[in-house]
């Protein structure tokens, strides 16, 4: 037999799709040819098979080698396809019988010595696998607690491509994979540790009931990192759909910790403030990889001293925070990535960041404006809640008694107003109020009555508030009403929202 065929998955992005391994081996020349639009790395996998199937104990053909990945229209990348190419090989070759691998998806990376190595994107791999109708994988060893995630998918795993051959020829078994790991329960930074600040206490809420981004304003120890930080103690753990969608994009970026559990917690990133934008928003070479606001899907982007970050990279947040998701575009074809995840942002109010106002600071009221400048109109008019943070007085620092509620408590209340919301939208798609389009949101029945609205109006006609503002108020008054119990929101719960959308001066 000259032909062989086998079974793997190529990934563009975060998702999989089903790729056919072919090798045909003919009389000629000795060589290796590798078609299908191979990446750099799946070039160099000739090389690297062959010495893996030497120092196996295998008898390299000596014959004119071509393999191809179908479909061959689609890219492929990583090193994801050498255990798969080194099967089909020997298979052709005559030296396996491949029968014992029908409809079996096979992934690893080979070592010259023959070991098999992890890879990232197993997870999304397999959900490809399953959903394609194929149910039995082979993974590397250190990649099968991931791989066995994924429900219905049989898994088994390898660590040397001698085991491999002894279980195509043989019979021999494979590496069981190992069980689940048991779930860590939620630790981190409590709310209770922040010493007043009722404003930043009530903004943090709101934004965790509802979805929404927030900016927090203030001089230098009045809590903005601490609120920003303790911003994903009091968010819901992720549903099994959420999680899965984490997890896949952990995966894909090789950040998933060892032990093959769902990430449940919303996750946290804080890049620091000399990030690129294709830190941020994802980027590199052949197949971009997500950047911090996709590893930040469903949960918090925390932007420390926001000012000191590059004009390109905050004005690239704009179309991910406006449409959820990442479109990178590439010379080899285009990625997606989602990015449906709630921005913080933190700024003190002028460089020499002294209290606002006071005798002590340094800055002209034009070096004020040039600091907070920095971040643009349009970046700002994406974020829903902005609000100016006083400083600490030395009565609510040294607090004895712990007076500020604790992050389970908050957490009840705004797990209890997402309940509502996603009640209230159930079949659409939404799962917080954030994500709901504000054309739904000003026609029946949905529609607030105009005398409820009419500051709100005053503002839009006056120029002081944009269309997308005038959206993200409503959308907030409707957060506020299902932290409060109510089934609609009043005049009261509008005028909430509005200061914390204008901050305190409104």
């Amino acid at each position: 037999m000259s032909y062989a065929k086998v079974l793997c998955v190529g990934l563009v992005g975060v998702t999989g799709h089903v790729v056919e391994v072919e090798a045909d081996l003919a009389p000629g020349l000795p060589a290796v040819v590798i078609s299908g639009l191979p990446d750099t790395a799946l070039h160099e996998a000739r090389d690297r098979v062959r010495a893996a199937v030497v120092n196996s104990g295998q008898r390299w053909p000596n014959r004119r080698i071509t393999l191809n990945l179908l479909p061959a229209t689609m890219p492929k990348f990583g090193s994801a396809f050498d255990l798969a190419i080194a099967v089909a090989l020997l298979g052709g070759s005559g030296e396996l019988p491949l029968l014992p691998l029908e409809r079996v998806v096979i992934l690893g990376e080979l070592g010259l010595d023959g070991t098999v190595r992890p890879v990232r994107g197993v997870l999304p791999m397999v959900a490809a696998a399953a959903r394609a109708g194929l149910h039995r994988v082979v993974v590397p060893v250190d990649n099968a607690a991931e791989a066995a995630v994924i429900p219905g998918v049989r898994v088994r795993a390898v660590d040397t491509l001698h085991r491999m051959v002894g279980f195509v020829r043989d019979g021999t078994p494979l590496i069981e994979p190992p069980g689940a790991a048991p779930a860590i329960g939620p630790d981190g930074p409590d709310l209770a540790e922040v010493a007043g600040q009722a404003l930043g206490r009530r903004a943090l809420e709101v934004a965790a009931a509802g979805g929404h981004h927030l900016a927090l304003f203030g001089p230098p120890g009045a809590g903005k990192t601490m609120l920003a930080e303790r911003l994903p103690s009091i968010l819901p753990e992720l549903d099994d759909d959420a999680a899965l969608e984490v997890t896949a994009l952990h995966s894909v970026a090789g950040l998933l910790p060892a032990g093959g559990r769902l990430l449940r917690r919303p996750p946290f990133q804080a890049p620091h403030h000399t990030a690129t934008a294709a830190s941020l928003v994802g980027g590199g070479s052949g197949l971009a990889r997500p950047g911090a606001v996709s590893l930040a899907h469903r949960g918090v982007l925390f932007l420390d001293e926001a000012p000191e970050f590059g004009k390109r990279a905050l004005e690239a947040l704009r179309q991910p925070l406006e449409h959820g998701r990442v479109q990178l575009a590439r010379s080899r074809g285009g990625t997606e990535y989602p990015a449906r995840t709630q921005l913080v942002l933190a700024a003190n109010p002028c460089p020499c960041a002294k209290p606002a106002g006071d005798a002590y600071c340094e800055c002209a009221p034009q070096a004020r404006r040039r600091y907070l400048g920095r971040l643009s109109g349009p970046l700002l008019d994406r974020i829903d809640v902005q609000v100016t943070l006083p400083p600490l007085r030395a009565a609510e620092l040294m607090e004895t008694d712990a007076s500020g509620e604790s992050s389970a408590t908050v957490a009840a209340r705004v797990a209890a107003a997402r309940r509502a919301a996603t009640d209230r939208w159930a079949g659409s798609g939404w799962r917080v109020n954030a994500e709901v389009p504000g054309p739904r949101l000003r026609q029946p029945p949905w529609r607030l009555p105009e005398r409820d609205t009419r500051e709100l109006r005053g503002r839009l006609d006056s120029g002081s508030l944009s269309a997308r503002g005038f959206d993200r108020v409503v959308r907030m008054a409707w957060t506020i009403a299902d932290l409060d119990g109510r089934e609609r929101p009043h005049a009261d719960d509008v005028r909430e929202a509005l200061q914390l959308r204008m901050g305190d001066g409104a």
